[in-house]
């Protein structure tokens, strides 16, 4: 499981906060070494046409082409989409008290509770890779957040976390893409790749409500 988040964790409302914080998931389900790989030729192949991606893919700087190829790939390769979205303005005042670590733990734990228990069964191993790009000292703060809330994890699962950052692994791209693509979907109301996405999107989780 590759987690992603969107959004940020203002909760006061000003200018250029986002309307949301949200966290999205691309599931692989056993071996996908074939998938990695696809997703790191088609990154030689852009390179060798003349296109520099030091830092891999991400949606919302990628170009137009660019985003065109990777979706392309998403779809073939077609793992679970699954999306948590917190409304900010419908938080209920003793949550948005607690402040920005109890809601990012939150809507983690809101997200994780359930789709473990959809995507493994007793007996499994299930790895979360969660990408981040903070400061160090709030990288502690997430793992910290991460881990408890993995310990509350479905019992019988041997749960392995891992905190890497996005440019690191294509499972994280493919769940920077997806989350993409349904935010821009819902806030805009159209998404020139949705139907790269859509067909394994089993989730779209708003616990407060819709904006």
């Amino acid at each position: 499981m590759y987690a992603d988040e969107t959004g940020d964790l203002g909760l006061d409302g000003g200018p250029g906060s986002s309307a949301f914080f949200g966290i999205g998931t691309a599931t692989f389900v056993g071996e996908h070494g074939a998938a990695i790989w696809a997703g790191l030729r088609l990154r030689f192949e852009l390179e060798q046409s003349g296109l520099n991606l030091p830092k891999g893919f991400h949606a919302k700087d990628d170009s137009w082409k660019t985003r065109g190829s990777v979706f392309s790939l998403v779809q073939q390769q077609a793992p679970r989409f699954d999306t948590t979205f917190l409304t900010k303005d419908r938080l209920y005042s003793r949550v948005k008290a607690r402040g920005q670590s109890y809601v990012y733990k939150l809507a983690w734990f809101l997200h994780f509770k359930e789709i473990a228990t959809q995507v493994s069964e007793p007996g499994d191993t299930l790895h979360v890779i969660a990408s981040t790009l903070q400061t160090n000292k709030r990288k502690n703060t997430v793992r910290e957040a991460l881990t408890d809330v993995c310990d509350q994890g479905p019992p019988g699962r041997e749960i392995v976390l891992c905190v890497w950052d996005g440019a690191t692994s294509w499972g994280l791209q493919v769940a920077d893409y997806g989350l993409w693509a349904v935010q821009r979907r819902r806030e805009s109301g159209k998404c020139e790749w949705w139907d790269c996405v859509e067909p394994t999107l089993r989730s779209e989780f708003y616990p407060f409500g819709r904006p």
